[in-house]
């Protein structure tokens, strides 16, 4: 199932290794993957198995155990769905970003959100209340408590353009960096370095995520692929 949200990446590529040498990526991609972290492992597996992203290893087949297994054998206040489906806290529920793919992840859902307490240090009346003043007579005034301040959404700042190597470490990008980086590894031509701009969606994030336990070149492994050089 594609996805309608979608983050772009730009990806170098050596055409002679035919590997990716890193991405260049903003804020959304970088969000999306240090983002996947909040998630409980048996809610990013539904999604897995929900979009037919297949190979999850043993750790689908404990899964697919505890969604077969029948009820006589679970514990009686053991709920099933807590393994498949787990409750995650508001705060890994979507990170709000904006592009992000982390909104199509399982929330968590309250029954009655109004009802909800936050402990503060103001102490807040929202309706008048009386004093007395020196001279006896009563008077009214309202305390309000400051509007926090609008702090960014995500996790990383999005002044920023990211360099995400092909196992996934993310580091800020420079031009420095980036050069030094081709000589590091071996670039002595440049022209076998191609640039590619790539979609990430839901079912290509998927991918990411399920590679990234399974390699150390998940770049290359999910989006050489559907790559054509031309030479």
């Amino acid at each position: 199932m594609a996805s309608t949200k979608k983050i772009l990446i730009k990806l170098l590529v050596d055409k002679n290794s035919r590997k990716v040498l890193f991405a260049e990526a903003g804020k959304d991609f970088v969000d999306f993957l240090f983002g996947l972290l909040e998630f409980p492992l048996g809610s990013i597996l539904a999604l897995m198995f929900e979009h037919g992203v297949s190979g999850s290893g043993s750790l689908g087949k404990i899964y697919e155990s505890v969604k077969n297994l029948d009820d006589d054998y679970l514990v009686s206040n053991q709920r099933r769905e807590s393994l498949l489906r787990p409750r995650i806290a508001d705060v890994a529920a979507a990170s709000d970003t904006k592009h992000t793919l982390l909104k199509q992840f399982p929330k968590q859902e309250h029954s009655n959100p109004q009802t909800l307490l936050v402990a503060s240090p103001f102490v807040v009346n929202p309706s008048p209340f009386c004093s007395s003043s020196a001279f006896g007579v009563t008077s009214t005034r309202e305390v309000t408590a400051p509007a926090p301040p609008m702090a960014e959404e995500g996790y990383v700042k999005g002044v920023v353009t990211y360099m995400v190597m092909d196992d996934l470490i993310v580091k800020p990008m420079s031009n420095i960096s980036s050069i030094s980086l081709l000589c590091s590894i071996g670039v002595q031509n440049l022209s076998s370095v191609e640039e590619k701009t790539v979609e990430v969606d839901l079912d290509k994030g998927l991918k990411l995520l399920k590679a990234s336990f399974e390699s150390n070149t998940v770049l290359t492994d999910v989006f050489l692929p559907a790559i054509r050089f031309t030479i």
